[in-house]
């Protein structure tokens, strides 16, 4: 599936729900299922800086695919992070640098953040873009 897909598929999905608390719910079941990262990549070098809480990811190239992991010490912020490991994870490093993210203004994401996680936010999109940037510059 491509990004814009998955994108798609999560606004229908967040169409379900009437209201803001039933979506949080959903984004908080989202970070139940993340894939848990290795305790060895719980370090500095892999925290995700400007978010209010701590967001650890790694990434890893296996075939042309740029694979995602991560965790947060925050319930929400997890739930954040598995909509972008859901969207970008299994993809090339071209289609995850290109990636239109609109899917996150459709389902309302950012203003129903309050300021801070909202900065957390492009912090963390702006991360895994240089992630696959690196391996970009790795492969050419």
């Amino acid at each position: 599936m491509t990004i814009k897909e998955i994108g798609e598929q999560i606004v229908e999905e967040f169409g379900l729900f009437e209201d803001w608390m039933d979506k949080y719910n959903y984004i908080i079941e989202m970070g139940k299922s993340l894939p848990v990262i290795d305790e060895k990549f719980k370090t500095q070098q892999y925290l995700i800086s400007g978010c209010q809480s701590k967001v650890w990811v790694s990434a890893e190239m296996k075939d042309g695919k740029v694979i995602f992991k991560a965790n947060s010490d925050a319930i929400i912020t997890k739930g954040i992070i598995s909509l972008l490991i859901r969207a970008l994870s299994n993809q090339s490093p071209d289609d995850i640098i290109n990636a239109d993210l609109g899917f996150l203004d459709k389902i309302g994401l950012k203003e129903h953040l309050s300021p801070t996680r909202s900065n957390g936010l492009t912090s963390m999109i702006k991360q895994m873009k240089l992630y696959a940037l690196a391996f970009k510059a790795k492969e050419g």
